[in-house]
């Protein structure tokens, strides 16, 4: 008999002692099988590939030989925002893509535009000259996507030649102007001498200053073009003191886009008087200056994966991709319908590295966004300025506001 029973002083713990000995020794029962914890199935992810259709510039802006041409301004911004939707898109099971359709300056943009249509492209973004851009709107293929407009600042685009299907990223030229105009008035720089150059793009930024002109109180006091060429016997020096003589004024603000000549003006002026406008004191979506609102962040990965400064077209490029990926994230859903939607709800708001909210004018597709006055190497201000208000949004104070809008298109 096993010992441990003798040392037990009760037939009670005996009977028990041997039943569960009985008990330890019996085979134990199998579980059940539909106990059996079942395994989760993670759900699939779903993809979105984003097209960006651009064409090579003809005419880059000239630069100083010290100076590299971003040939892949655009580009870059659309690449980093990719990057940034899939960190966000890995918590929502959505993943982003980009195709990259690149012609060079004698290609069809309405062929390559047909053929991603084709291929199921529905959010394209567009890095093309306006006439491209408005044809691009018009064609059947069109009327059921949504082009971007990251580079072309016409404000035609956003008057009589709008379309529902375009949205534009960059600002207008108009939005340009009236930041400008808000910092002369504040600063009391109210009489204004207006240099002109010879292109036709020159021409549209000057009707845009002089259409901001008496919104803020200001007067044009001289309006010349410049229509020099220098050589050995004409210099800088010589000419443009000749050239700004004139009219009392506060302020030189200079109509050249190409920059032809504009960055002569600055220090060379008959009075001593600021320089704005294209050169100079500039109006611009983005700055490698700004700091504010956590865009350093934003500037430091932007070098780090593209070893240059991030222009304003980057930005715009960066701004169409990451609203796509906030109305898809908001949305849960990467359903065309429902990111269109959402994307000109008045509930929208994307972030911007600005300190406010931006979100698409309904009335004619352009992102209201602040704008940055900056010099060569300084911010100088932010605008819509301090005092300058809006019954419903102060970034509407920048540009055509709904009721002076020419877009005649319903979203």
């Amino acid at each position: 008999m096993n010992p441990l029973i003798y040392k037990l002083a009760s037939p009670l713990v005996l009977v028990l002692t041997l039943g569960n000995l009985a008990q330890a020794a019996a085979p134990k029962k199998a579980v059940p099988p539909h106990n059996e914890p079942t395994k989760s199935v993670a759900p699939a992810t779903e993809k979105l590939t984003i097209a960006y259709l651009a064409q090579q510039r003809e005419n880059l802006l000239p630069q100083a030989y010290f100076l590299p041409t971003a040939a892949d301004a655009g580009l870059q911004g659309a690449r980093l925002a990719i990057t940034d939707d899939n960190t966000t898109g890995a918590f929502t099971r959505q993943q982003f893509e980009l195709k990259e359709v690149l012609l060079g300056a004698d290609g069809d943009p309405g062929a390559a535009f047909k053929q991603l249509r084709a291929d199921g492209y529905r959010h394209i973004l567009v890095d093309l000259p306006t006439d491209s851009v408005t044809a691009l709107s018009a064609l059947p293929e069109a009327a059921d996507a949504l082009l971007y407009n990251v580079s072309d600042s016409a404000d035609d685009l956003r008057g009589p030649r709008c379309a529902a299907n375009l949205l534009h990223l960059i600002p207008s030229r108009a939005m340009r102007a009236d930041a400008l105009a808000q910092y002369f008035a504040k600063k009391r720089w109210k009489m204004l001498f207006l240099a002109i150059g010879t292109t036709s793009k020159d021409t549209l930024y000057a009707a845009a200053i002089k259409r901001a002109v008496p919104r803020f109180g200001l007067k044009i006091t001289e309006e010349k073009s410049w229509n020099h060429r220098f050589d050995e016997r004409r210099t800088p020096e010589s000419e443009v003191p000749v050239f700004s003589q004139g009219e009392e004024y506060d302020v030189m603000v200079v109509a050249d886009e190409d920059g032809a000549f504009g960055d002569l003006l600055s220090y060379r002026t008959w009075s001593p008087r600021p320089v704005a406008g294209t050169q100079g004191l500039v109006a611009t979506a983005w700055h490698p200056t700004l700091e504010q609102w956590g865009a350093i962040q934003l500037q430091n990965r932007f070098r780090e994966q593209s070893k240059r400064w991030m222009t304003e077209i980057d930005y715009a490029a960066w701004l169409a991709i990451r609203a796509i990926g906030e109305a898809a994230s908001r949305t849960k859903s990467l359903d065309f319908s429902k990111i269109k939607e959402y994307l000109l709800n008045d509930g929208f708001a994307l972030a911007g590295f600005k300190g406010v909210p931006l979100s698409f004018r309904r009335w004619d597709g352009q992102l209201r966004q602040p704008m940055l006055l900056a010099g060569e190497r300084s911010l100088v201000a932010v605008a819509p300025i301090d005092g300058f208000l809006h019954p419903k949004n102060e970034l509407d104070t920048l540009g055509y506001d709904q009721p002076e809008t020419q877009c005649k298109t319903t979203r």
